[in-house]
């Protein structure tokens, strides 16, 4: 369920979200990263992922996500769960005067897919990098780069 505009924007100033974070192998031991069209963490690499929505079980969430995020179908149950973040951002998608605070689980996935085909709606561009790659990165986003401190 979207919500209204001013209804979001009282919800954001108000309280933390919660999220889901795709963290999505491939072949040859890379990650997929987007480059985020929207505010917050606008024009740094990103992984996949997006709100839980009100209603909305934690299952159904991922399985949305998966869809709309990658165009691949994956079940929740059969994705590594890396943990709880929380990502704190200064701005958020109604500009610089409402900060964002997002609670975080974090799943690990593994897809086989061409950055040519995935959707543009969140992230303008896609690369595969390796995990130094994403941890050398100076435009990969920090709390991205946290899921791979982290990664075994």
């Amino acid at each position: 369920m979207f919500l209204a505009d001013d209804v979001f924007q009282t919800i954001v100033s108000s309280t933390p979200l919660i999220s889901i974070d795709l963290v999505v192998g491939g072949n040859d031991n890379k990650f997929l990263l987007g480059m985020r069209n929207n505010k917050p963490a606008q024009n740094t690499w990103f992984v996949p992922g997006g709100r839980v929505q009100k209603n909305e079980s934690l299952d159904d969430a991922f399985r949305r996500l998966c869809d709309e995020e990658l165009n691949v179908a994956r079940e929740r149950e059969n994705a590594e769960f890396l943990g709880v973040y929380e990502h704190f951002y200064e701005d958020s998608i109604f500009g610089n005067d409402v900060s964002t605070h997002y609670i975080v689980l974090a799943y690990k996935i593994n897809i086989d897919a061409s950055t040519e085909t995935l959707p543009k709606q969140q992230h303008n561009n896609y690369a595969w990098m390796t995990k130094d790659e994403v941890l050398s990165s100076q435009n990969v986003h920090k709390h991205s780069q946290w899921y791979f401190q982290s990664e075994r």
